[in-house]
């Protein structure tokens, strides 16, 4: 009986019960494997399920099967109806390359059965056991992980965190900057979730020296055990509140001691290279002069073959004379180190001691990350996911000769020059010259993070090269399982969208113009080379066709930060399609705009940044760019918590505009307007993106405090002369403490960012959860008089029926909308002329291919320009939900 299996009978009982596989009475979630690429091992994964509203009730158990096959699982409430049924839930199981389609099936409740995850508490350890492996854990103190025990032997111990801090820049001739090593304190450890499938575990601290009294860069590492696993994934977190004038990283990383007990020739290191390519050798490699070898004193036969293959070979004292000889003049490899200082090219080193030099072993483009020490009888494998997308990054081993390994994965190497955060020059450019709006002491990364993620893999043997091989690919790209875009459509997950659909000439025409610029942002970090620890999953904002690139260097014109929605693009694009390599750009995205995009601690905290060529350097800091709206789709489709956090970091971001009003400089606030409220916000992209953030927490908690927020804000716009449209440029008075919005003026605004910054798409989803006359006969008057005079607007306020005929409606995905609630043609016409109208410019947006020698390397042009790209494909999305049943067969 396999591990599986074995856990699976452990654990379908708890809570989670067998229903029959041909029981219809309860509905059921499908899902597949991202990209039909399953599990290469058993391997424990998390994904998360919606369900219609009323469907399911908080006290549900559930039965996961593949295939026939009943599978462990372990669910929790993602987030809430308002009528108390569960939105989304989170699933938690094992599964392996025996398992394909996969469904979630509510089951009776039956009585709970022994757990397949124990977790116990001290005061000052939590010890988790899988069935597989012990890991002990610290709740305060240097080390975080204090031991990992595979089979009863301690496979890996102390590990920590560490950061080597430069005093100042790199180049200065005259001045060698003093470094200064840290190393982590555990300040809190919580255990988010206990079993019976996995264990989640919460660590928080800051680096410290081991000499003075600074405590800096907070962290927060997360750690996921699956029954019966005996590997963890990791996920590590800094936030940056440094100065970044003085402060220069110089290597960035966490460190595990590996006990070596076996003798010295029976110790291994492994790094997996580019691909499936894996170097491996011994520390002391059993061969030397015309292929002079130890003889095995069992058979006669040379060893060597077997100790390269990281098999167990005699001991010492077992060899005669001659091999005991050969065995003390055999040089021993004591560290050794892979560097990957950009993205095309890495380096592998060892040497024997720190008085000799480093000796080049081999070279390659991109390792998949992965770095192995131990011995025969067992140690640790790391893998850092993105390694080579994350660069300057390095896996390291040192003083492999002795008791103890020093097994180091560095995020930021420090064979690498030393991190700068500073901004790109020292004076500003203006908007008219480069769009940028750069304010005195903005241009500040005080406050901005990274995250990265990790896979630990305790092993009780060298494992083979094919073994480490795997190992890499599942630390790489980590297995995912999601819903079927088919399921995520009827649950009405994340608002209106259409299914992809070729079904007549029309809609197939549509699909090829979304596919092809899709298709073209896939090819572009790669063809520009977006890639780098600050940089990678962000793209650019504009394109300068004369030089064949990107504007990197052009002031708010460079990299995008979420600008017009381009991580919605993205992830609307994944739920219709299901496409395996636009669910890992939006991922890498989510994780750069969460988490680079955004101020996590300090005066800016809650605030994203403006488009710019540091991804912090706008003196706009707005909540536009760090809005729950953009990270929610990868929050609830992997249940990632760190996402979470992020989300919940934002959600009193209104209470900034107090300090830094959004419209200071574009729309002077007047003395009059000082004494009417506390401070001024926008519709949208402000308030909407506040009401994106408080409708997700009350979904996610159930608490109606955020739900009476919005309803403050949205009862306070409606009750305005002219609803929505009251005031120039839909500026309201604003009170974070009230939620309350005020008039400041008596002028019909329209304003063009008001819904093109996901504030639509919040709307929407909106008008799901908030069943509310008020502020739903408010918003459907804004679709409906877009752009009405202010006179349409007044007497509309009494007739509710002005702009019958869609004259005033916005084109795309407001004037669908309004189709959708009442069913007037007239704004289906308007929907449905917008989406089969060409784009502006569209005869001449094909894809290019530049050569060179007018460009470093060949490249593709022709359809750059984010925000449009971005907005062609949420409206083109939208609509073909909302009208898409009712387009022509045939273009006329």
């Amino acid at each position: 009986m396999n591990s599986l299996l074995r856990l699976s009978a452990a654990l379908v009982l708890t809570g989670c019960t067998v229903l029959a596989a041909n029981d219809q009475t309860a509905p059921s979630a499908q899902a597949v494997w991202l990209g039909n690429v399953p599990a290469p091992i058993e391997s424990g994964t998390s994904f998360g399920v919606p369900w219609p509203k009323g469907a399911v009730q908080k006290t549900q158990s559930f039965v996961l099967t593949s295939d026939g096959k009943t599978l462990p699982v372990q669910t929790w409430p993602l987030a809430y109806w308002p009528d108390g049924s569960i939105k989304w839930t989170g699933v938690a199981t094992i599964a392996g390359p025996g398992s394909s389609a996969f469904a979630l099936t509510p089951a009776p409740e039956t009585a709970a059965a022994a757990p397949g995850i124990a977790v116990r508490r001290s005061d000052t350890t939590v010890e988790i056991d899988t069935g597989a492996l012990k890991a002990r854990l610290a709740t305060g103190g240097a080390r975080f992980v204090e031991s990992l025990v595979l089979n009863g032997r301690e496979v890996a111990r102390a590990g920590r965190l560490e950061c080597i801090l430069q005093d100042g820049p790199d180049g200065e001739a005259d001045r060698v900057p003093a470094r200064t090593v840290f190393g982590s304190r555990v300040d809190r450890l919580t255990v988010e979730q206990s079993g019976p499938v996995r264990a989640v575990v919460k660590i928080e601290g800051k680096h410290v020296a081991a000499t003075g009294s600074r405590a800096w860069l907070p962290f927060v590492v997360r750690l996921y055990f699956y029954a019966g696993q005996p590997n963890i994934r990791m996920v590590h977190t800094i936030v940056f509140d440094g100065d970044d004038q003085r402060d220069f990283i110089r290597g960035l990383g966490v460190v595990f001691d590996v006990p070596m007990r076996e003798q010295i020739h029976n110790r291994h290191v492994r790094f997996s290279a580019e691909g499936e390519g894996v170097w491996a050798e011994p520390i002391q490699p059993m061969i030397g002069r015309g292929g002079r070898f130890v003889a095995d004193p069992d058979g006669g036969k040379d060893v060597y073959p077997r100790q390269v293959a990281g098999q167990r070979v005699p001991d010492r004292e077992r060899y005669n004379a001659r091999g005991q000889g050969l065995l003390a003049d055999w040089a021993v490899w004591d560290d050794f180190k892979l560097v990957q200082p950009n993205a095309d090219g890495f380096t592998l080193e060892k040497r024997t001691n720190p008085q000799s030099t480093w000796l080049r072993a081999t070279a390659g483009t991109r390792s998949t990350g992965l770095v192995f020490a131990g011995d025969v009888s067992g140690g640790l494998a790391v893998s850092l996911k993105n390694f080579w997308q994350s660069y300057p990054s390095a896996l390291e081993v040192r003083h492999a000769s002795a008791g103890s390994a020093e097994l180091r994965v560095w995020f930021w190497s420090p064979d690498a020059p030393a991190m700068d955060l500073r901004h790109y020059d020292v004076r500003a450019h203006g908007l008219e010259a480069v769009y940028e709006d750069v304010q005195p002491g903005f241009s500040t990364a005080h406050g901005v993070a990274r995250t990265s993620e990790l896979t630990l893999f305790a092993t009780d043997s060298v494992p083979s090269n094919e073994a480490l091989s795997r190992l890499a690919q599942i630390g790489a790209a980590p297995p995912v399982i999601v819903c079927t875009p088919r399921y995520l459509h009827d649950a009405q997950a994340f608002g209106v969208w259409g299914l992809e659909d070729h079904s007549t000439p029309v809609k197939d025409a549509i699909e090829q113009r979304l596919a092809a610029t899709l298709n073209f942002y896939l090819t572009q970090p790669e063809q520009h080379r977006w890639y780098g620890f600050w940089d990678f999953g962000d793209v650019m904002h504009s394109y300068d066709p004369d030089r064949h690139e990107w504007r990197y260097d052009l002031g708010g014109m460079a990299w995008d930060n979420s600008e017009l929605g381009t991580d919605m693009w993205l992830w609307y694009s994944f739920l219709r399609t299901g496409r395996a390599d636009v669910f890992r750009m939006a991922e890498a995205m989510t994780r750069h705009t969460g988490e680079v995009d955004c101020y996590h601690l300090g005066r800016f905290a809650g605030l994203g940044s403006r488009h710019n060529v540091r991804h912090w350097g706008c003196g706009a800091k707005e909540a536009r760019i760090s809005q729950a709206a953009y990270r929610r789709f990868y929050y609830y489709l992997t249940t990632d918590e760190r996402v979470g956090d992020v989300m919940r970091e934002m959600l009193n971001a209104d209470f900034k505009t107090i300090e830094f009003d959004p419209m200071r400089l574009a729309q002077p606030i007047t003395e009059a307007e000082k004494k009417i409220a506390p401070t001024r916000v926008r519709l949208g992209p402000d308030w909407l993106a506040f009401v994106g953030n408080w409708m997700t927490e009350w979904e996610r908690t159930g608490d109606t405090r955020w739900r009476d927020k919005i309803l403050v804000g949205a009862h306070s716009l409606a009750s305005m002369p002219l609803g929505l449209r009251s005031g120039r440029n839909l500026v309201f008075g604003y009170d974070p403490a009230t939620g309350k919005l005020y008039q400041l003026n008596d002028q019909a605004g329209v304003y063009n960012l008001a819904t093109i910054m996901g504030g639509a798409e919040v709307a929407f989803e909106l008008n799901q959860m908030l069943d509310d006359a008020v502020w739903k006969k408010a918003w459907l008057q804004y679709c409906r008089l877009y752009n009405a005079p202010a006179d349409v607007l007044r007497r509309d306020m009494q007739t509710g029926t002005e702009g019958a005929d869609g004259a005033y409606a916005r084109d795309g995905r407001l004037a669908g909308y309004v189709y959708t609630q009442t069913g007037n043609e007239g704004f289906l016409k308007v929907a449905i002329d917008s989406l089969l109208r060409p784009r502006r410019g569209e005869s001449d947006r094909q894809v290019r291919r530049v050569d060179v020698p007018a460009v470093p390397h060949p490249i593709d042009e022709g359809l750059g320009g984010t925000n449009g790209a971005a907005q062609f494909g949420l409206e083109t999305i939208s609509m073909l939900g909302t009208v898409g049943d009712r387009l022509p067969k045939e273009m006329k």
